[in-house]
């Protein structure tokens, strides 16, 4: 009996640590299969990780009844401010500047959005308290290196052996369909899309190279270079241009951080060398990611550009005219040549660097159909823009559509945006499936505006402000390694924010929230600890 009850009290003291740490590798490795829609037509749907976290909140708030684990720590005033001005926002929306007409899809939409904020922030309250030791540190981050490894190797399956890929990149594939990679696909893993997965990738990497270089003791050495290997192959493979060079930010800040501790740049210096070395030479030995930087960085084109489109100076393209001059005296073989699959087989022009295929555009139409107001699916020519030929398609989008949205909804209201889930809209009536701005900070400003923006990005600002004023008391080297790490990776992920949603991704921002749990832990409870 006796036994029985210190198993108990074993338990219900370290319950928090255990559904936080089944959360920690469960949330990024089971694919987004939806289990029922929320919003009819909307993309976002209830998974079987919402019904999770929403347990571990309410045990969490249980055990703050209890007086078993904390209410107050240092970012409960920032997010709640944050918080608050979101509802601000919300409320302005609807009733100031009538961006969200007073209808239950729109509203329901709209304070969705809200909810998932909610959401994601509740697994910092957890880890927090659920953080205790040392070694509760530790085994987040094995339980992170073997999250990694695991989704690595899944990535490599879905390349080379055509294993399932779950992707919420369109409505219908948020179904849960099961889909398999084409040969120019990009490898997403278990994650909605590669750019999601590049950027959880980038939290590791930085992470297990502080680790890797700070920590004298062989087995975390060892263990910390299997994951980086890992996760840097499978970063190559998602070809995120924004991820990479994410990463080569993150990981510079990191060894700055490591040799200021040291108070030794030389030995800073000469590790930031080789890390960079290996990184270049990955990237350029394998993968699509060397060609996606080609493309983006191609002087000619982008001259061209802005001398013709930007300036609007008369073109002179030689080797264009190089081209033309060739047809009239030289046979077609003689011409430069431009691969197949590269061109339009309508024009015979070449297709935007980051086009592979010349694909028609499908959309609905009651032309052709056999009965009454019945929609027929139709192909049409797919057209491009200049920024699509000159910067790529993935480029033209953000350029064309979805910052300058952005900018609109931050005008509508300088100080609390246009709303949550506004910013794709062309018209205020409309209802769009899903949300995506393609830069988190413009998305920040445009749905919550100035406050918004300050109030959130003030909240990891806080936070790395608070541990650098603690430094001189992280006296343990892998806690050290550990902080650095992730304010360092914190800074990447803010620039990969400048191109991709990366705090709405939700495997993302769970992972990241929860580090931010560890990272508050570390530094308050564990910084002048010793290892038991």
């Amino acid at each position: 009996m006796q036994s029985i009850s210190k198993h108990l009290a074993w338990f219900d003291e370290h319950l928090l640590l255990i559904i936080a740490s089944f959360l920690f590798v469960f949330i990024p490795l089971y694919p987004k299969l939806p289990l029922f829609d929320i919003l009819p037509g909307y993309i976002v749907r209830v998974r079987l990780e919402d019904f999770f976290v929403a347990t571990a909140l309410l045990l969490w708030l249980v055990q703050v009844i209890r007086k078993k684990a904390q209410f107050h720590s240092l970012l409960l005033m920032p997010i709640t401010i944050y918080l608050a001005v979101g509802f601000l926002s919300m409320l302005s929306a609807i009733f100031i500047i009538k961006t969200v007409p007073m209808e239950v899809n729109h509203v329901g939409k709209m304070a969705l959005h809200w909810l998932r904020r909610v959401e994601y922030f509740s697994l910092y309250f957890v880890v927090y308290s659920a953080i205790k030791k040392v070694q509760h540190v530790k085994l987040f981050t094995i339980l992170f290196g073997l999250t990694v490894i695991t989704a690595s190797i899944y990535g490599l399956g879905q390349k080379l052996y055509q294993w399932p890929v779950y992707s919420t990149m369109n409505r219908e594939f948020a179904k849960g369909w099961k889909l398999v990679l084409t040969e120019h696909a990009r490898v997403p893993s278990t994650f909605a899309g590669h750019y999601d997965f590049a950027a959880y990738l980038v939290l590791f990497l930085t992470i297990s190279a502080s680790v890797f270089l700070f920590d004298k003791r062989e087995p975390v050495k060892v263990v910390s270079l299997i994951g980086f290997t890992a996760a840097l192959i499978s970063l190559i493979l998602t070809s995120s241009r924004a991820s990479y060079l994410s990463y080569l930010a993150a990981v510079t800040l990191a060894v700055s951080l490591l040799a200021f501790k040291k108070k030794d740049w030389l030995w800073g210096l000469k590790r930031w060398a080789i890390v960079i070395f290996v990184s270049i030479t990955f990237m350029v030995g394998f993968g699509d990611l060397s060609q996606r930087f080609a493309d983006a960085i191609d002087v000619g084109r982008i001259t061209g550009y802005i001398k013709h489109d930007v300036l609007k100076l008369p073109e002179q393209d030689k080797y264009l005219q190089l081209t033309d001059d060739l047809a009239l005296v030289t046979s077609p073989s003689d011409q430069p040549f431009v691969p197949e699959s590269r061109i339009d087989r309508r024009t015979g022009k070449e297709l935007p660097p980051d086009v592979t295929n010349d694909l028609p555009a499908w959309y609905e139409s009651t032309e052709s159909a056999t009965m009454p107001g019945q929609m027929v699916a139709k192909a049409k020519p797919r057209t491009y823009s200049d920024n699509a030929f000159t910067f790529g398609l993935s480029q033209a989008i953000r350029f064309d559509a979805l910052w300058p949205r952005a900018i609109k909804g931050f005008l509508s209201n300088p100080l609390l945006g246009s709303g949550y889930s506004t910013l794709t809209k062309e018209r205020v009536e409309l209802f769009t499936e899903a949300e995506s701005t393609d830069n988190d900070i413009l998305r920040a400003l445009g749905e919550t505006g100035a406050l918004g923006f300050l109030a959130f990005y003030g909240i990891i600002g806080y936070a790395l402000w608070h541990a650098w004023g603690k430094r001189e008391e992280l006296n343990q080297s892998f806690i050290y390694a550990v902080v650095a790490g992730i304010a360092a990776s914190s800074i990447g992920l803010i620039i990969n924010a400048l191109y991709i949603d990366v705090f709405e991704a939700s495997k993302v921002a769970f992972t990241f929230w929860t580090l931010m749990g560890l990272f508050v832990a570390s530094v308050d409870k564990l910084g002048s600890k010793r290892p038991a």
